[in-house]
């Protein structure tokens, strides 16, 4: 990761800077990083797609470390959503995660949100929370066809 992101979560700088060194770091798979991003606090918590609610940062962590035993994450993130206010940001994230298949490489979409609270430490993840996957980008409601209310 670059130092001046991980500098930049590490100091507080600002969510979107956090949630930056959080995908930075699972392309790297880069565990001591993505922990700086999150909050110090017991009820953080974390739901991978199709898996169970991971409460605390050494859940949290241990659940990270066992997926960067397959190696790092490929996750980008495509569109965010935002939702901001003095101590608090959500971040509605569209994912898009590299996955190798015996045909090759191939891209799937995920449905993320990331919220972060101002600490003491400055900005932190609170919590992240991943929908199941799919193979086609979601269109999202208002990039639909516009509706007529009667």
């Amino acid at each position: 990761m670059p130092k001046t992101k991980l500098r930049a979560a590490a100091a507080g700088g600002t969510a979107d800077d956090v949630e930056a060194a959080f995908y930075e770091a699972l392309q790297r798979g880069d565990i001591d990083a993505l922990m700086v991003c999150w909050a110090d606090e017991d009820e953080v918590f974390c739901v991978h797609p199709g898996g169970p609610r991971l409460v605390g940062t050494e859940a949290i962590r241990a659940a990270f470390e066992h997926m960067f035993a397959n190696g790092a994450i490929h996750a980008t993130p495509a569109r965010v959503r935002r939702v901001e206010s003095l101590a608090s940001a959500v971040h509605n994230v569209l994912e898009r995660i590299e996955v190798l298949t015996a045909e090759g490489p191939r891209h799937a979409f995920v449905l993320a949100t990331n919220v972060y609270h101002k600490t003491a430490q400055g900005w932190r993840m609170v919590a992240h929370h991943a929908s199941p996957g799919s193979v086609h980008a979601p269109e999202d409601e208002d990039d639909a066809a516009p509706q007529t209310l009667h």
